[in-house]
């Protein structure tokens, strides 16, 4: 199978790409010049010069192929350089989606994130609008809403690396959030961590399964664990202690009301926002239905760190 992928040079992307390329699949890459290097065994795959914006190339991208996933997100928007969200995460998905109509692309695989909802933040509206777009058309449809995503990122973005780099590795300790005065509860708010290689293996299987057509599939680990026990996790497979401190979330937001308009600032509101929701699969049964047993978040699968 000739399998299309937009953003197949991210850490999911890549992921996704190695796996069809072990299953026997050809997968054709849109990239972006200059990131070629980006692309896991370049040899086994087809390259499309091009940007999500660039209608011909997304065509050029998707004529010929049996199936298409769309993959490109982004945690923070930049308006002034021209990253936001809503072209991104819902137009880039409306004109592939148009795209793969014309072109007689009938199978289409997005990668969404848990707990998007219409009245959301920009990343999550720009999400679920997306969905609700690919839900609406004629295509043959199967969303994966992943938590947060682990895994050796190669060189590239991922949770556990940040995190390490951000709060492990800095001489201050580590925040655990709460809400309101008083510090109760801090750090208690629950994520549960999926590996990269399970979401991978998902996109995957569904390829091949039409039971997984017209489904969504929110991926959550195995376990929920508290943003507290997260951060000790990262710091054992660190080869590290960290001292943690309760540190009011008021306070966060109202730093990064005036320096998250700048790349260097860690974190943005809406960031701060999401993280303190929580981020857990309300049913937990997406692996079970599709056959597949998740990967257990802990200092074995951190070696990378």
């Amino acid at each position: 199978m000739k399998v299309a992928i937009i953003g197949g040079t991210g850490f999911v992307g890549a992921n996704i790409t190695q796996r069809l390329v072990t299953a026997g699949h050809v997968p054709r890459l849109l990239v972006r010049p200059g990131s070629e290097s980006k692309v896991p065994q370049p040899e086994s795959c087809e390259i499309v010069h091009g940007d999500v914006g660039d209608l011909s190339a997304l065509e050029n991208c998707l004529t010929g192929v049996d199936a298409a996933i769309y993959l490109i997100g982004i945690l923070r928007e930049f308006p002034a350089q021209g990253i936001t969200f809503e072209a991104l995460q819902h137009q880039g998905v409306l004109d592939t989606i148009v795209a793969a109509q014309k072109l007689g692309v009938d199978r289409f695989l997005l990668m969404s994130a848990n707990g998007v909802h219409a009245e959301g933040t920009a990343y999550q509206r720009t999400k679920y609008q997306a969905e609700q777009a690919l839900k609406a058309s004629s295509l043959r449809w199967t969303i994966f809403r992943p938590s947060v995503i682990f895994g050796d990122p190669e060189g590239r973005m991922e949770f556990c690396s940040q995190l390490k780099k951000d709060i492990i590795d800095s001489p201050m300790p580590a925040p655990l959030f709460y809400a309101g005065i008083l510090p109760t509860d801090a750090g208690g708010f629950e994520l549960a961590p999926v590996s990269v290689s399970d979401v991978a293996d998902a996109f995957v299987l569904a390829l091949s399964e039409p039971r997984t057509e017209s489904q969504t599939y929110s991926l959550c680990g195995p376990e929920r664990l508290s943003w507290k026990a997260i951060l000790t996790t990262i710091a054992a497979a660190a080869g590290k202690t960290k001292l943690m401190l309760p540190a009011p979330v008021a306070a966060i937001r109202a730093t990064a009301a005036v320096l998250d308009r700048f790349s260097w600032f860690p974190i943005s509101r809406d960031q701060i926002k999401m993280l303190m929701e929580g981020n857990v699969c309300s049913e937990n049964d997406s692996f079970a239905r599709l056959g597949l047993t998740p990967t257990r978040f802990g200092v074995d699968q951190l070696d990378y760190l």
